[in-house]
């Protein structure tokens, strides 16, 4: 018998067979693991977190697609083509836009539960939306406000030519954060980043897949919480 599936199950019974919004799976899967948390170490917290969800999500989309694939599209003799192509892409797309929302949502959480100030998705200049800014928008926006406390973190859970974006979403902050799940950069792409401005933020257990002369211009989780930490508790 599956145990862990079972668990799974268990989990997503209140869900039946209607996707909840990411933020609220986000914070089904944390309460799923009431022993994990990020006071003991935010980057072990984060990706048991993803993990989990990952797996909740994988069970309730095999549960949804079973039952569309048995009874949404064959009426009689007829089968309903476009409409299977249709909940097709729509399976596609919840796949690749879940994971960045679900890495938002947890990164949120860690910041709630070690007590950052911050503002998600704050509008700067040009109406670009960072997303994470702390301490937070009106900080920004205040022309005294010294721009060496304010810090930028970006959110991709794949990077490829993605990482571009974050450039010019905060134009005070010369440095921004970018934080990713992608393991085992390319030394040439990390280059590149650093090069742009950019510090890369990889939780310490995907450290592990880059090559050891990479990982000293690699953050961890921590290590981001502590600087963010240190600039909000400096002397104006």
């Amino acid at each position: 018998k599956d145990q862990d599936g079972d668990e799974l199950d268990e989990i997503l019974e209140k869900f039946q067979l209607t996707f909840p919004s990411t933020r609220v799976f986000s914070q089904t899967a944390r309460e799923s693991l009431p022993d994990v948390s990020p006071l003991d170490g935010p980057d072990d917290a984060l990706m048991l977190w993803m993990e989990r969800e990952e797996h909740l999500f994988r069970r309730m989309e095999r549960r949804v697609i079973h039952k569309m694939l048995h009874s949404g599209f064959v009426t009689g003799q007829d089968v309903d083509v476009d409409g299977f192509l249709s909940f097709s892409l729509s399976v596609q797309n919840r796949r690749k836009s879940r994971r960045g929302f679900s890495l938002e949502n947890h990164i949120q959480a860690i910041f709630d539960a070690v007590g950052l100030r911050y503002s998600r998705a704050a509008i700067t200049e040009n109406g670009f939306k960072p997303d994470f800014l702390f301490p937070g928008q009106v900080e920004y926006r205040a022309p005294d406000f010294p721009a060496g406390r304010l810090t930028m973190l970006g959110a991709k859970s794949t990077l490829k030519d993605r990482w571009r974006q974050v450039l010019s979403e905060a134009a005070r902050i010369p440095i921004k954060h970018l934080i990713t799940l992608e393991p085992g950069i390319s030394e040439a792409q990390t280059r590149q980043i650093a090069d742009s401005g950019i510090q890369l933020v990889i939780p310490e257990k995907l450290q592990e897949t880059f090559l050891p002369r990479q990982r000293p211009n690699l953050q961890n989780v921590s290590e981001f919480l502590s600087l963010v930490r240190d600039r909000q508790s400096a002397s104006p």
